[in-house]
């Protein structure tokens, strides 16, 4: 099942699109407008954010909207039209947890085709521990791997994500981790 439902509509004319391969050679089913020839795509939503951390701790957010309310995540959220992905990530730290940073390397890739998502985290050294969380968190606070509430995490993606974070920490060197979540 995708996240988003199948397209009705043409974005450029109204009328109503017929899925069928189109006659420019592609090999899969789109939506095809019958009265302008326009073929909508329709592609996988990036999710971008960071794990940021500082002395030996993570700092997560605990969740005041659904999905998940009053679980715990990474800082992170949809990708806007006109950033790059680190700069989404940074806004996403800064919207959901008011936390300075500064960006380092990015830190794991995701893909989940089930909700057609992308999902990108960046490490980003917190440069304070005070945090001004915004609307979309109850709580922002760093903890050690230990203190993680493992049970209440808000998603997979921030779970593995994590587990990969504290094991790529004690061998004292980080990777890029690609992966995918097809279950």
């Amino acid at each position: 099942m995708l996240f988003r439902g199948p397209i009705k509509h043409c974005r450029n004319c109204g009328s109503a699109v017929a899925y069928r391969l189109p006659d420019d050679g592609d090999t899969r089913e789109r939506a095809v407008c019958p009265a302008c020839d326009t073929i909508h795509y329709e592609n996988p939503l990036n999710v971008v954010g960071t794990v940021p951390y500082l002395d030996g701790r993570v700092l997560l957010c605990k969740r005041n909207i659904e999905p998940r309310w009053g679980k715990w995540t990474l800082p992170a959220g949809f990708m806007e039209l006109g950033e790059t992905t680190a700069e989404g990530a940074a806004r996403e730290t800064d919207e959901e947890a008011g936390a300075q940073i500064e960006m380092e390397p990015l830190f794991t890739v995701i893909s989940v085709p089930r909700v057609g998502q992308v999902h990108l985290f960046y490490r980003a050294r917190l440069l304070s521990d005070v945090f001004n969380p915004g609307h979309e968190t109850i709580e922002a606070r760093l903890f050690t791997e230990e203190e993680i509430p493992w049970d209440e995490i808000s998603f997979r993606t921030v779970k593995e994500t994590l587990e990969r974070y504290f094991e790529d920490r004690r061998k004292g060197r980080f990777e890029v981790h690609t992966f995918d979540i097809v279950a």
